[in-house]
C-alpha cells in the first residue's frame, strides 16, 4: 500500500467459518506489518472499521493477510457477505506494535478472552515457527462455550510447543478447563518465570481483571502489554472516538503497558 489514508481494494483468497458470528478473510495483500497492529477495512457507501490482523504469511510470490470478523454491525453483515475473488478495501496499517525486542528470549504468560486471541494469533505464530523469540510460551485461552471457540487447529498445534490452558466460562469439555481466564492465572508458575512479560487482550473487564491478578501476584505493570481497540474508528486521530483523556488510542496505540493502560481502560 502506498498510501495509507486512501482505500484499495484487494482480493479475498478464501473465507474461514470459525463459529456462527466469526469468519476469517484471508485477502492478498503485500503490505508490510507487525504484530499488534490493524487495518481500516470497508466497503464502499456502507462503512469502515478498524480490523486486527490475525495471520499473514505468504504462497509462492503470493502474499496475504487475514482478518478475522464478528459479525457485530452494519460493516461487518456487508462483508459477511462477500465471497473468495470478491474485492474488500483497505487502508493501513495503523498502530505500534507489540514489543518483540522485549520478549527477545524471555518467558512470556498470553492471556485471551474470546477473540482477543486474534489480536496475538500472527504473534503467537511467530513463537510457534522461532521458539528463540520467547521461552517459555504459557497460553491462556477462554471462551464462552465450545461453540464460540477460534482456530481449532491453532488451539491443537499450540498445545504441542506452548504450556497451554483452555477454558470455557461455564461449560465443560474435552481438553477445556472450567471457568474465566481469571481463574486460571494461579497455574503459571510465575515465580520460576525470571523476566516474564504478559499480554492480555479480550474484553476491558476481563483485562483489568487479569492484570489486577498479575500485578498482585508480583508482575511489574510496565511488564503487561495489552491491545485496546473497541474504542478506535478512523485510525489517524481526527474523529475523536477512542480519544480518552489526552490519549488517542489510534495514535498512540493500539498496544499499551499496563502502566499506562490501567488509566485508558473502562
Amino acid at each position: 500500500m502506498k498510501d495509507i489514508m486512501f482505500p484499495t481494494p484487494y482480493k479475498i483468497l478464501s473465507v474461514t467459518k470459525e463459529t456462527k458470528a466469526e469468519y476469517t478473510f484471508r485477502v492478498a495483500c503485500d503490505a508490510e506489518c507487525a504484530h499488534g497492529q490493524f487495518f481500516q477495512l470497508s466497503i464502499p457507501k456502507i462503512g469502515e472499521a478498524p480490523i486486527s490482523v490475525s495471520a499473514k504469511g505468504s504462497e509462492g510470490n503470493l502474499k496475504w493477510l487475514e482478518f478475522t470478523i464478528r459479525k457485530v454491525g452494519q460493516l461487518t453483515k456487508g462483508v459477511f457477505g462477500l465471497a473468495p475473488n470478491d474485492n474488500i478495501f483497505m487502508r493501513g496499517p495503523y498502530g505500534n506494535t507489540f514489543p518483540a525486542n522485549l520478549f527477545e528470549g524471555k518467558p512470556i504468560v498470553v492471556i485471551t478472552g474470546g477473540t482477543g486471541l486474534a489480536a496475538v494469533r500472527s504473534m503467537l505464530h511467530d513463537f510457534e515457527a522461532n521458539p528463540q523469540k520467547a521461552s517459555p510460551v504459557y497460553l491462556i485461552a477462554g471462551f464462552t462455550d465450545i461453540d464460540s471457540v477460534l482456530f481449532t487447529d491453532d488451539l491443537k498445534r499450540f498445545s504441542k510447543c506452548f504450556k497451554t490452558i483452555y477454558t470455557l466460562d461455564n461449560t465443560s469439555a474435552d481438553g477445556y478447563e472450567k471457568g474465566l481466564v481469571t481463574d486460571h492465572i494461579d497455574k503459571v508458575p510465575f515465580d520460576t518465570l525470571n523476566g516474564c512479560n504478559v499480554v492480555i487482550v479480550g474484553p476491558p473487564i476481563m483485562i483489568t481483571r487479569s492484570a489486577e491478578k498479575c500485578v498482585k501476584i508480583g508482575i511489574n505493570p510496565a511488564n503487561i502489554w495489552t491491545s485496546i481497540e473497541r474504542k478506535m474508528s478512523c485510525a489517524v486521530g481526527k474523529c475523536g472516538h477512542c480519544k480518552i483523556n489526552a490519549t488517542y488510542v489510534c495514535l498512540e496505540g493500539p498496544i499499551f503497558d499496563y502502566k499506562t493502560a490501567q488509566n485508558l481502560l473502562d
